[in-house]
């Protein structure tokens, strides 16, 4: 078995199954960490079953789940999909797509984004928990809470301004909770599968669409520098505004309205989860390069979810990425939006 990266609430291996002489059948197994109590974003099994229920309906592609054990530990064995999985605007790769490949695969992620929340969310099973947006905004401020505010600051003002206006919560879909072109798996521009199911939940569309909105200018960094063809790569993404055009021609039934907080709130969780692992990094006589350049990246992601609410373009964003998310609007931007 071959560890795997991503996923961090369980242990990822790639495998072979062989039977006789014939060839190894590709798989991937994910088991609960040992020693673990198997809850939450460690019960596997819950993200086992929420898998192949969604892959019955055909809305979605996802890995087909081959068997799950609940032993101990808890695992589940699914297919190796085919595919690469690369976030033009984050990532550093060998051979990255072309940015008209970007572009295409942007607008099927939206795309397919609108299938996924066409599901019944009980599709998941009954007593799921809805997600409240208020308590989930709390969750993250008690955890950034925990972080010195030189690794993050600013964010006591954004936490501010997000409880002050704090959205009423759409009717609930299923949420992904990480849904972006770096957790799908694309051969060209066909999406064979969205992995990376740990964080699953029910709770209002607008979650997920922002979220893979604001990876249209995320300010976050794992690398200093990226070579010239991962930033040709990450010129194809398409605009905000386009993204949603293509997620509400599909049929996404989250409405644009109130989708700056959203983006906002994105940033925010952002510097939350960063904070939180730059602070347990600093323990390290030697920190790894990628988390010094995410350490220099969070006053940056504090200022985006800033900017977010009000609607200003922060300075070294492309206007096209950061136009306001409403399609069929005016296309002229604001003044205070026009940058150099």
């Amino acid at each position: 078995m071959r560890r795997l990266p991503g996923g961090v609430s369980s242990l990822t291996y790639a495998a072979e199954i062989r039977a006789g002489g014939a060839d190894g059948y590709p798989v991937v197994i994910k088991i609960a960490p040992p020693g673990l109590d198997p809850v939450r974003n460690r019960d596997v099994l819950r993200q086992s079953r929420l898998m192949a229920a969604i892959g019955a309906t055909g809305a979605l592609p996802v890995p087909r789940i081959l068997v799950d054990d609940d032993g101990d530990p808890p695992l589940f064995v699914m297919d190796l999909a085919p595919g690469q999985s690369y976030e033009p605007l984050l990532d550093v790769a060998e051979n990255p797509p072309a940015a008209s490949v970007v572009r295409e695969r942007a607008l099927v992620a939206a795309a397919s984004l609108a299938g996924l929340q066409g599901l019944d969310p009980v599709l998941a099973g009954s007593g799921e928990p809805v997600l409240d947006l208020r308590t989930e905004l709390d969750r993250w401020e008690r955890l950034l809470q925990t972080v010195p505010d030189e690794i993050v600051p600013g964010h006591a003002e954004l936490y501010r301004r997000l409880a002050a206006a704090v959205p009423t919560d759409a009717a609930p879909v299923l949420v992904h909770g990480d849904y972006r072109q770096a957790n799908m798996l694309f051969e060209g521009s066909v999406l064979n599968a969205v992995i990376d199911w740990e964080i699953w939940s029910v709770g209002d569309p607008r979650l997920d669409l922002a979220w893979l909105l604001m990876h249209t200018a995320p300010a976050h960094r794992y690398a200093r520098t990226r070579s010239a063809v991962d930033q040709d790569a990450g010129a194809g993404m398409p605009s905000r505004e386009e993204l949603v055009s293509a997620y509400l021609e599909s049929g996404g039934p989250a409405r644009p309205d109130d989708l700056p907080w959203f983006l906002a709130y994105s940033y925010y969780k952002v510097a939350s989860t960063l904070g939180v692992i730059v602070k347990r990094s600093r323990k390290d006589a030697e920190p790894p390069e990628h988390l010094l350049a995410a350490a220099d990246s969070l006053p940056d992601v504090v200022a985006y979810g800033l900017e977010a609410l009000s609607g200003r373009r922060p300075a070294g964003v492309a206007s096209r990425h950061w136009r306001s998310p409403h399609p069929g609007g005016s296309r002229q931007e604001p003044e205070a939006d026009r940058g150099p």
